[in-house]
């Protein structure tokens, strides 16, 4: 990194991933996540259905308690964050965890505390020892749920350390979704970690909550020391232990402009997006559920541009009935009136909890496996019964746009529409007339964008998937942090990728947005206004900053950023365009 922060004989600055921006100064403090200690005791026939009873209790409550953190995440989030969620109420009421207490304490009579350890630790271990980046967020994640039971069985409180009464930044190995929420906002300014990648579950949360956080440090748990001074940058990705004088007045001097700049941006983030050469570009947003979509025009979302309809399913880890989709579905038509809806096929498997599919946990590679439209395409029902919620939702209004994910051959698209035509055909005999939905692709694999000029004569429209995209282009798991510095949006191939989709959506003339980090990051967004893009979609919180760039960039200027890009031969030649780019037409946003 450039060291604009300088460094005294007693400062220390260290590089990590900024995960979620902001500025703070804080002394630190040391956390470690408790260790419940469950002993062993052998329990007497008489009493085993007692304990099985304390069991049950126990998960009850542990149940009652995720559903109150759900709604919590719910309130401030709105791109899938609550999925993780989702996916700790489904470890509570999974089959073969739950057989597997019963054996703990039916048939070894064993208590409950000692079964709840046990079995989560077999899980833990075989997690760990995959080797897989999603399976590891998995075993944290399991680790947080018995954690959790174990101290309702125990009948002991969740505590925050002392220390957290005063301002402070907390350093530790890693932690979990529950202790992520549990710190207070009060007085937490800040979070660095050992552990983590840009879409680890900590990070994901902290980005919604809006605490600056650094993680993938490596060892900063072991060399920081509680009550010492640690400034922290979470847009850059650096801390600093015993800043000095020069250190923390550049770092205040940014949360100042930071703080300045927000909040312009948020008083101008009403309106269309149109350059200043009268190019409109649609800045949408990316929901989980019609819960978050009723502050979205307040947010300045000029539409819905991913519904993620999977969080239904994971919601309860089952299929969804119709009619319950249908209200879903229709809650958002509504809440958004004239603007545009486009609602994504159930995206289930690779790195979301699919329950009663038995996705993923029967897979050695579910992100190379039966996923998404694949696991569509295999069982039908769950595909027919959504595409008729769909279409029932929007029976009587425009038509609906449906997104289909992970499409990789030009068979999958043709044979959703022969089933989406079944659909459109039962529903008019049994009295629901519906207009044909427009049927669009995520191009998110390299062979959908490879051939795309084919896929675009069958598609309605083109969605770029670019989360997906990157990490199948560069080979890259994005969860995982030993591999994240190759996890690059901006990546020359990745780029060339999204540049054959949006030249075949063109020539097609098909509308053509894309749904990911690329759409929130000003300098790769100007570069996608220049390839051509009708629309972005983003977390919401990202939508005023997008608009301002929009706003403040003729399209030529764009497009000769795009081609430069497109020219370039590294991910660090593309940043350093974009960067200079963003200089010289709308410098504020480089301080976000």
């Amino acid at each position: 990194m450039s060291n604009s922060y300088g460094q005294t004989a007693t400062s220390r600055t260290l590089q990590g991933i900024g995960v979620s921006p902001g500025i703070a100064v804080a002394t630190a403090v040391l956390y470690r996540s408790r260790v419940y200690n469950a002993p062993a005791v052998e329990i007497a026939p008489s009493a085993i259905e007692h304990e099985w009873r304390r069991l049950a209790v126990a998960s009850e409550v542990t149940r009652r308690q995720l559903k109150v953190i759900r709604e919590r995440v719910d309130e401030i989030a709105s791109s899938g964050e609550a999925g993780i969620i989702d996916g700790h109420m489904m470890v509570l009421d999974d089959e073969i965890i739950t057989a597997d207490l019963h054996h703990e304490i039916f048939d070894l009579h064993h208590n409950a505390e000692w079964a709840v350890r046990e079995v989560a630790n077999k899980y833990i271990a075989q997690f760990q020892e995959s080797g897989d980046a999603l399976f590891r967020e998995r075993a944290d994640d399991l680790s947080d749920v018995a954690r959790r039971l174990l101290r309702n069985l125990m009948g002991v409180k969740e505590e925050l350390p002392g220390a957290w009464d005063r301002p402070c930044v907390v350093v530790a190995e890693n932690l979990t979704p529950s202790e992520t929420l549990a710190l207070p906002r009060s007085v937490v300014k800040a979070v660095v970690l050992d552990r983590g990648s840009l879409t680890s579950h900590a990070a994901l949360l902290m980005r919604a909550i809006g605490i600056p956080a650094v993680v993938g440090l490596g060892t900063v748990s072991q060399e920081a020391v509680s009550g010492q001074q640690i400034a922290v940058d979470g847009g850059n990705g650096v801390v600093v232990l015993n800043p000095g004088r020069r250190e923390l007045s550049h770092l205040l001097g940014l949360a100042r402009m930071r703080e300045s700049i927000v909040e312009s941006l948020r008083e101008r983030r009403g309106g269309e997006a149109v350059t200043p050469d009268g190019v409109r570009v649609r800045v949408m947003a990316n929901v989980e559920s019609a819960a978050g979509v009723s502050s979205l025009v307040d947010d300045g979302a000029e539409g819905i541009g991913l519904f993620r309809t999977e969080y239904l399913w994971m919601a309860s880890g089952k299929p969804v009935p119709e009619d319950e989709q249908v209200a879903a579905y229709r809650a958002a038509f509504d809440a958004m009136g004239d603007r545009p809806v486009i609602i994504r096929a159930f995206d289930l498997g690779g790195d979301k909890f699919a329950g009663e599919t038995g996705l993923c946990e029967s897979e050695e590679n579910p992100f190379l496996g039966l996923r998404s439209l694949r696991y569509l395409l295999h069982d039908e029902d769950v595909l027919r019964m959504q595409l008729r919620a769909i279409m029932r939702a929007s029976a009587g209004g425009a038509p609906a746009n449906i997104l289909l994910p992970m499409v990789a051959d030009i068979s999958e698209l043709v044979r959703t529409r022969e089933i989406m035509e079944e659909c459109l055909n039962d529903l008019a005999e049994n009295g629901v007339e519906c207009k044909t939905p427009r049927l669009g692709i995520m191009v998110e694999v390299p062979s959908a964008a490879l051939t795309a000029q084919f896929l675009a004569k069958r598609a309605d429209f083109f969605s770029v998937g670019s989360n997906d995209l990157t990490q199948y282009t560069m080979a890259a798991d994005r969860t995982n942090e030993l591999v994240a510095h190759l996890y690059q949006p901006a990546h020359p191939s990745v780029l060339r990728l999204v540049k054959m989709a949006a030249d075949a959506a063109k020539s097609a003339s098909i509308p053509l947005g894309l749904c990911g980090e690329m759409a929130s990051v000003p300098g790769l967004a100007a570069i996608l206004v220049g390839m051509g893009f009708d629309s972005l979609s983003m977390a919401p919180t990202s939508i005023p900053a997008i608009k301002a760039l929009i706003r403040a960039v003729p399209f030529s200027a764009a497009k000769a950023l795009a081609d430069a890009a497109l020219s370039s031969g590294s991910a660090a030649t593309v940043l350093e365009l974009s960067r200079d780019f963003l200089a010289r037409h709308v410098p504020d946003l480089l301080s976000l």
